[in-house]
């Protein structure tokens, strides 16, 4: 069975894939700590731990961190159980956390927002946003040049559909650097049952 492991990129944008074949790791700006991202200065020097318990991974953060940490944009106070696909955020760095094995899947999408109307300009923003994922569930939402260019559409254009997204889904209150991922992981269930 594969073990657990955690994809994020590193300061000069390549995909490390770190295996959780331990019982126990700190994440943190401190190159003492077990997953280290030193290039990140929204980080703490000891941000968050993660935690073996029988077959399930646990995030902690009680206090550690400045900035907090996030897990598919909601606010770690605590303790939490991580189920395949979630997506932790420390400072500017989001790390998507994967279980092969686990019978969970992604955590599902509130009611809520299954009921959100979206303009054809909006839908299509959205498509662009979203097609990393639905290519590969480890890849990272598109970037505003690669929509403007994709689209024809001016940057500016992109960043105010995309404000306007967020605030349609809710986001507003989120850290900048968390809205397009948590946009991405609400809209694609969305954009998956129009299709």
């Amino acid at each position: 069975m594969p073990a657990p492991f955690l994809l994020y990129r590193d300061d000069m944008e390549r995909r490390v894939l770190y295996e959780l074949e331990c019982e126990q790791l700190t994440i943190g700006r401190r190159a003492s700590c077990d997953l280290a991202l030193p290039w990140d200065d929204s980080v703490s020097r000891v941000h968050a731990e993660l935690l073996r318990m029988g077959e399930d991974w646990v995030l902690c953060d009680d206090g550690l961190s400045h900035n907090g940490t996030f897990v598919n944009g909601e606010r770690l106070r605590g303790r939490r159980r991580l189920r395949d696909g979630d997506i932790v955020t420390v400072g500017a760095t989001q790390i998507m956390f994967n279980a092969p094995h686990a019978a969970s899947t992604i955590t599902r999408v509130a009611q809520e927002q299954t009921s959100v109307s979206l303009t054809p300009a909006q839908r299509r923003l959205l498509m662009v946003l979203c097609r990393p994922l639905i290519e590969s569930r480890y890849a990272v939402p598109a970037p505003n040049r690669q929509i403007a260019d994709d689209l024809v559409i001016s940057l500016d254009t992109v960043k105010g559909t995309l404000s306007a997204l967020f605030v349609l889904f809710g986001l507003s209150a989120l850290p900048q650097n968390q809205k397009r991922a948590v946009l991405a992981a609400r809209a694609l269930p969305l954009l998956q049952r129009c299709d």
